[in-house]
């Protein structure tokens, strides 16, 4: 970027406008994470949700108000490119000292791409690079505190660790939670810990994570060279105390506490790039993308993930195909095999009999965004205006492009640019996942699919298309949905029986002879289209029969009726403390 000669004072207010447009944005997004300890305290779980659901719209809001400002008054869309040129220096100064640069700067980009021409989209005017670094930024609170078990023993240091968070209801029974804690190390560590070297600490992050009926210490014991990453899930019991539910050990049974198909957490974070540094050296599989996403920052989980794939791109040579599997008739679905993502973009005409349009799906994805995915449903990426480099996309791409999505996109000799686009996670679809494994895994990932239903319907989701074809399996094995243009909230359908034909010919017709109007779903007609193959209908009946009963689906809606929330571990129920080390019964007496 060439430094201007002279400075217009226009430049300094629309970087003082912007800064300020942001700041607003994560005082409010702070004091969201504030109350969500309050509500966690309070066991109010409706309200937890809504908090969850509310902090979504925050960032496009103070966006929006921005951009308003900015054109009201400065009319910013008829600016000359130098005063732009000369906001983004003022901005980057104004940002030397700031606790939040990296989302400042993904902020600025935000209103920046809303006001002018995505030619302008390159680093002289935006932030294709980041300016300001995120190392060594002072918080206070500090991002994590030191524990050093050496000087009153690991017992008392877990009881520090508990305390420091403040949390004013009391514990169950603290000493047989951190007694069990305790337990399960040793069996972890076979009986035989580590010899206690000089730096000895255990560092754990200053806010808990807090998400649905659950809050969350997240922490590392550093010993020697070595680093041990820890979990500790805290909830509520029967009687509003609390208990320590379980410990998490293995690095891959913390990250999936992070997965794509879960809720974000909630955490009062000064400085968040504090907060994704200390996660990054506990789980360093997992991306800063992935866990500023997670964080509840999804605007920065964006940014950083285009740039990840931006990188991705200039250093891999394999094309953009059409994704392997049955062709959807709504969505339109890419990958690169090197990468670990799918891209799906609406189609201009959907096939058969499909009763949405591109509106409904596109609210349909923001249902999936703002409500609980219970670890059952895929978090997705939304993106406008992607350029693609044209010759990294295979021919039959292009024809079907072409074809089925022409008004999505737009074609330069060099480049496609792509209007909207979702992109998300790959994973193996679950048909033909079916097809290529074991008797064994058959049967493990028939009875995952039914328990994927049945989380959904709990959330109050149903799905509305349950072919195999729309679900897939996670690298962890995991069953999760993710085609979205059919779901429905479980308590805006109509769950009947299939009433008893009028007389055997009519029954032996296949004609239907019952009325049926829209909402009504008909859960004995699974079986016909899900069960064929006699495998797959032993098992399902044997472990899921009941959700081929109305009567199961017309339950779960009562319940939600009645404000029930349900219970999910994002960790096996085995692994549970209640499980792991039931209580010993009293001996009767004499």
């Amino acid at each position: 970027m060439l430094i201007p000669e002279y400075y217009n004072p226009v430049a300094r207010e629309i970087a003082l406008a912007l800064v300020d447009g942001f700041d607003r944005h994560y005082r409010l997004f702070r004091e969201v994470s504030q109350q969500a300890k309050q509500l966690f305290e309070d066991a109010d779980w409706q309200g937890v949700q809504k908090l969850v659901r509310d902090r979504i719209q925050f960032y496009d809001e103070r966006v929006h108000e921005t951009v308003q400002r900015l054109q009201q008054v400065y009319h910013a869309d008829l600016l000359d490119d130098e005063i732009w040129q000369q906001a983004k220096l003022y901005f980057i100064g104004l940002l030397t000292n700031h606790k939040q640069p990296e989302l400042a700067e993904t902020f600025f980009n935000s209103v920046f791409t809303r006001i002018l021409h995505r030619d302008y989209f390159n680093n002289d005017f935006i932030f294709i690079r980041p300016a300001i670094s995120t190392e060594y930024i002072e918080s206070e609170p500090p991002s994590y505190r030191s524990y050093y078990p050496a000087q009153g023993g690991l017992r008392r240091a877990l009881r520090r660790i508990v305390a420091d968070f403040g949390w004013r209801l009391p514990f169950a029974n603290q000493s047989r939670d951190l007694a069990r804690v305790i337990r399960a190390v040793d069996e972890f560590c076979g009986q035989r810990w580590p010899q206690a070297e000089a730096n000895l600490q255990i560092q754990v992050l200053s806010s808990a994570c807090y998400r649905n009926k659950s809050a969350y210490i997240f922490g590392k014991v550093i010993n020697g060279g070595q680093v041990y990453p820890f979990a500790l899930p805290v909830l509520h019991d029967a009687d509003g105390r609390l208990f320590i539910d379980t410990v998490l050990l293995e690095p891959w049974r913390i990250g999936v506490l992070f997965s794509f198909s879960r809720a974000y957490f909630m955490a009062d974070m000064a400085v968040p790039s504090g907060y994704v540094q200390f996660l990054r050296s506990m789980l360093p599989t997992k991306t800063k993308a992935e866990l500023y996403t997670m964080l509840g920052l999804q605007k920065q989980g964006k940014n950083t993930f285009y740039r990840d794939f931006m990188q991705h791109l200039q250093h891999s040579g394999d094309q953009f195909t059409v994704a392997p599997g049955i062709r959807g008739l709504v969505m339109l679905v890419f990958t690169l095999p090197s990468y670990p993502y799918v891209f799906k973009l609406i189609k201009d005409v959907f096939g058969g009999p499909k009763e949405v349009d591109r509106a409904t799906v596109k609210a349909k994805y923001q249902l999936v965004k703002r409500h609980d995915r219970v670890g059952r449903m895929a978090d997705t990426l939304e993106f406008s205006n992607v350029a693609f480099p044209k010759a990294r996309f295979s021919a039959e791409l292009l024809d079907e492009l072409r074809r089925l999505a022409a008004s999505s996109i737009e074609e330069g000799d060099d480049s496609i640019v792509i209007r909207h686009l979702y992109i998300e996670r790959r994973m193996k679809p679950l048909n033909l996942y079916l097809m290529s494994c074991g008797e064994a895994e058959k049967e493990r990932v028939v009875r995952e699919y039914g328990d994927a239903i049945r989380d959904l319907a709990a959330a109050n989701i149903f799905p509305g298309d349950m072919l195999f074809k729309n679900f897939g399996v996670t690298r962890y094995g995991r069953v999760i949905f993710y085609d979205y243009d059919e779901i429905e909230y479980m308590t805006d359908c109509h769950f009947r029986r299939i009433p008893p034909a009028p007389n055997p010919e009519m029954e032996m017709s296949g004609e239907v002879w019952y009325p049926v109007a829209r909402g009504d779903v008909f859960p004995e007609e699974f079986g016909t289209f899900l069960l064929g193959d006699p495998l797959v209908r032993r098992v399902f009946l044997q472990y899921h029969r009941e959700l081929l009963d109305a009567a199961f689906w017309q339950h779960k809606q009562q319940r939600i009726r009645e404000g029930c929330i349900e219970d999910f571990y994002p960790y096996p129920v085995e692994m549970r403390f209640c499980q792991r080390y039931p209580a010993r019964r009293a001996r009767p007496a004499g």
